[in-house]
């Protein structure tokens, strides 16, 4: 922990000087002395040493200073540091406004001027004050803080990348948290949320998450121009191939637009994976993995792919931020997205309420509540399951008849026997509602069956998931759906694509265009597993050996 604050404010340069020495000759081995010439400026500093989460431990002021004095300036400063002790320096005059501030600010002690000798008149006073601040003081967090409110979409949006990405922070809401007002005010309150304050005292307001990435150490410019394999996508395909590519000697760069994992990485439990009997949570798994590729050289950058093309037996990847990656084998493992739920009342409420995924960062926020899922698959098992630690009643919206035809037989039971999940079968969401947040949901049950209004304030939504191939526009072959075709399925109706230009067939990865594969989720009729979608990666790279070979 940094040194805690000692400040002290006087406008008269010779006596401000005279108290630094005194305080720095007794304190300085255990505080940071700090001083300040005016009132206004003091007040500055404190706000900066607020943004950086520094301590501050008292306050030693001079009461007649000009424009603002020793108590104006002391009641704004206990503001940001309630718990900071409070001295005066006064003259005989300034007795009574000592008294007032005794009784209106909860001022702390007053001395006299002169304090000399400080042995007798300073130092015994200021060591009772410190050691009674010491003892009824928490340490300060010193990492991250992020300042939002709970129902803020972009809030959610900010911590659930740090999250995912393993990065330590403090949330603050500021409309309910004491310590997150103090510090919004610190800001003067004039940002837009949310805000992340690092312990350097930076401040990002509403960054974008390459902007958030590049201040939180993550890498996103690539340290060189070409490499022999691109992937793009850190889900567990494309994990397992940057893992045996960098193992096998490949220059390979993993290249993600959010976090590594993909969407198992947002699994609270994953407990049919070989090797983990007692199951392990996606972000888990990903943080292995992730410290794995990174053994073995793999570079791992944190920005998103906006365009692919091919060039000859080059490769060719635009990043959003305008640089460009070349390659002689491409990979493409950027897994799906969770499809959105068209229904009225639901597009104004995301990330107030309606969260798609298991958004695990908002769980606690819903304690003693009543929330709804929305799906039928693993996924939305494993959530419920989650979120039945946190929730007061947790209701399970299937829209088939059984809970057996899409989720895992060891879910199914552990569902059926957490008291408090409420399986709803054959019923759907029809409209949701609410002001600021979500607050009730309307469900039908059958087909022209009777409406049922619940009254939740969350709903998390599982129901199936779309390809993320929009960078691969008019450049592989894509079913209707936009998944990957590869292998053989290249040849659609019989006919050879004309982007397919050698003698040979495809490798069972290959993708339309040589040397761009596809592998996991993305990939045409693949089987949605996370063991599936590593071992397909694995897989991939050893078809991209033998690719490399025959160019």
């Amino acid at each position: 922990m940094a040194k805690p604050v000692i400040l002290t404010v006087d406008d008269e340069p010779q006596v401000l000087s005279a108290i630094e020495r005194d305080l720095r000759q007794r304190f300085s081995s255990e505080y940071r002395v700090l001083k300040s010439g005016s009132g206004k400026e003091a007040l500055q500093t404190v706000r900066e040493l607020k943004k950086r989460n520094t301590p501050v431990a008292l306050l030693l002021v001079d009461q007649r200073m000009p424009e603002m004095s020793g108590t104006d300036f002391l009641s704004e400063a206990v503001k940001l540091y309630p718990e900071a002790k409070k001295a005066l320096l006064t003259a005989y005059s300034d007795t009574q406004a000592a008294i007032k501030s005794i009784n209106q600010l909860g001022l702390d002690y007053y001395l006299m001027k002169p304090w000399d000798p400080p042995e007798q008149e300073l130092y015994p006073v200021l060591e009772d004050l410190l050691g009674d601040w010491i003892v009824h003081t928490h340490p300060p967090y010193e990492g991250i803080r992020v300042l939002g409110t709970l129902w803020s979409p972009d809030s959610h949006t900010m911590k659930d990348f740090l999250s995912r990405n393993q990065i330590p922070y403090q949330w603050l809401d500021v409309e309910k948290d004491e310590e997150g007002k103090r510090l919004w005010e610190a800001l003067n309150g004039s940002q837009t949320l949310p805000v992340a304050v690092f312990p350097d005292g930076d401040v990002l307001v509403n960054p974008t998450m390459v902007e958030l990435a590049e201040k939180c150490g993550l890498q996103t410019k690539p340290s060189r121009p070409f490499y022999d394999l691109i992937i793009i996508g850190g889900g567990p395909a494309g994990l397992a191939a940057a893992v045996y590519g960098g193992s096998e000697g490949l220059h390979t760069v993993l290249v993600e637009r959010q976090a590594t994992g993909g969407q198992a990485g947002t699994s609270s439990m994953i407990e049919n994976y070989l090797g983990f009997p007692r199951g392990v949570s996606g972000a888990d798994l990903a943080r292995r993995a992730t410290t794995q590729a990174r053994r073995f050289g793999v570079e791992i950058l944190s920005s998103e792919v906006v365009g692919v093309n091919a060039e000859e037996t080059y490769r060719f990847v635009r990043l959003s931020n305008g640089s460009e990656l070349s390659c002689h084998a491409l990979l493409i493992s950027t897994g799906v997205s969770l499809r959105t739920l068209d229904i009225p009342g639901i597009e104004r409420l995301a990330g107030a309420g309606v969260y798609y995924g298991a958004a695990l960062t908002e769980a606690v926020n819903y304690k003693g509540e009543d929330v709804l899922v929305v799906g039928g698959a693993n996924s939305a098992g494993q959530g419920a399951m989650f979120f039945s630690r946190y929730a007061r009643t947790v209701y399970l919206c299937i829209r088939g008849d059984s809970i057996e035809a899409g989720m895992s037989q060891y879910l199914v039971d552990q569902i059926r026997a957490t008291k408090n999940i409420e399986l709803m079968l054959g019923t759907q969401v029809e409209e949701v509602s609410g002001e600021v947040h979500l607050e009730s949901a309307r469900l039908r049950n059958g087909t022209g069956g009777r409406l049922k209004e619940l009254s939740v304030t969350a709903m998390f939504i599982f129901i199936g998931a779309t390809a993320r191939t929009d960078m691969l526009d008019g450049l592989v072959e894509r079913d209707e759906e936009g998944f990957i075709l590869t292998g053989r399925d290249i040849y659609r109706d019989g006919r050879r694509p004309r982007s397919w230009t050698l003698d040979r067939d495809p490798l069972p990865m290959e993708t339309s265009v040589p040397g761009i594969f596809a592998a996991g989720d993305v990939r045409h009729q693949s089987i949605k597993r996370v063991a599936s979608a590593v071992g397909e990666g694995a897989v991939a790279v050893s078809l991209v050996h033998q690719y490399l070979r025959s160019v």
